[in-house]
């Protein structure tokens, strides 16, 4: 199965740490393939409709062949923190783009790892569950898993011998 993972984060902190035991789990079993949200130059979807939900974007940047990889995945895991009680800006552009392509987007496999410095019952964490919930009820994601975890410190997630074994397995398990 091939596995494509966007990693919201600009940092190198806990949600890559969660990748990285996520990837380590699945490794020998998947081909699992990494994409930088940060790094990526997407320009905001304008609402234009000349995608018309399939043909792809207008847009000259790296939309298209981001979706494209998306598209051509079996699985894909968003690995977010939580910003402003939301997703990231830049997994949000992503997730907008999503919209060029969205019919063969649908029925894919799709997790979601969710990283912030609060505890795990806020809010913050319930709105991004329901997000993920009403795009995968749109698109006909099976949505395989979606875990939130809470880690101020830069190295406190990898300090979690316990979590570190859960994303493992969680790797190892799809």
């Amino acid at each position: 199965m091939k596995i494509v993972v966007i990693n919201g984060s600009a940092r190198k902190g806990n949600t890559q740490t969660a990748i990285e035991a996520f990837a380590k789990g699945s490794s020998g079993k998947h081909e699992v393939e990494m994409i930088a949200a940060d790094k990526l130059q997407i320009a905001p979807c304008k609402g234009c409709d000349a995608c018309e939900c399939h043909k792809g974007c207008i847009d000259r940047d790296d939309s298209n062949p981001t979706i494209d990889k998306l598209t051509e995945a079996d699985m894909i895991l968003f690995a977010t923190p939580v910003y402003w009680w939301g997703i990231t800006a830049q997994t949000k552009l992503i997730i907008d783009k999503c919209y060029c392509r969205g019919m063969q987007l649908k029925e894919k496999k799709v997790g979601a790892i969710v990283i912030g410095g609060a505890p795990t019952d806020g809010i913050q964490y319930e709105l991004i569950r329901k997000q993920f919930e009403c795009m995968g009820e749109f698109l006909a994601w099976d949505m395989v898993f979606h875990k939130s975890y809470s880690a101020s410190a830069g190295d406190e997630l990898a300090q979690n011998t316990e979590v570190m074994a859960e994303l493992e397995q969680l790797g190892a398990s799809v």
